[in-house]
């Protein structure tokens, strides 16, 4: 049997998965079975797109709160305490420095779930996250892009 892979969350990822399972569980379920009941109020269910598509989103929505469910069953929560400050860890903001062009830039260190690089969240599995992981202040780290490569030199590590 093949081992279930971990899925890491930092507080704030946790927080957001149970307030959208909470809005599909409750607002959203309300508003699919309003419009299947409406939908049926037309007739015949056969051909009526409104009810085909309104049982299409209700099979999606069950499918997102069935997935979100099992990620919050086994989702391992980093917590705030267990965040280094000495070392790149899930949680980490670190703060690098592009040793090619200058730039001084941001990232917040986040399992792969929660990334979203316009907010320069970065996953821990993300060329750049892995490897920056487990660096401390000080050290140079070189990540293969598809450009070439970034060589990058840790400036700060903080807690967001």
């Amino acid at each position: 049997m093949m081992a279930q892979k971990e899925y890491i969350l930092t507080y704030e990822g946790l927080k957001k998965l149970e307030e959208e399972l909470d809005y599909l569980k409750t607002v959203k379920r309300r508003e699919i079975a309003e419009r299947i009941k409406v939908a049926r109020e037309f007739g015949d269910i056969s051909e009526n797109a409104e009810y085909d598509e309104a049982k299409n989103e209700q099979a999606f929505t069950e499918g997102k709160i069935a997935e979100i469910e099992h990620k919050l069953k086994i989702a391992k929560v980093i917590d705030d305490e267990d965040i280094a400050t000495d070392v790149v860890s899930i949680g980490s903001c670190v703060k690098v420095k592009d040793l090619e062009f200058d730039d001084i830039i941001d990232f917040y260190i986040v399992g792969s779930s929660e990334a979203n690089p316009a907010e320069d969240k970065i996953s821990n599995e993300s060329p750049v996250g892995a490897a920056l992981i487990g660096k401390e202040i000080g050290d140079k780290v070189v990540v293969a892009v598809p450009d070439g490569d970034i060589t990058f030199e840790v400036l700060e590590i903080n807690k967001k």
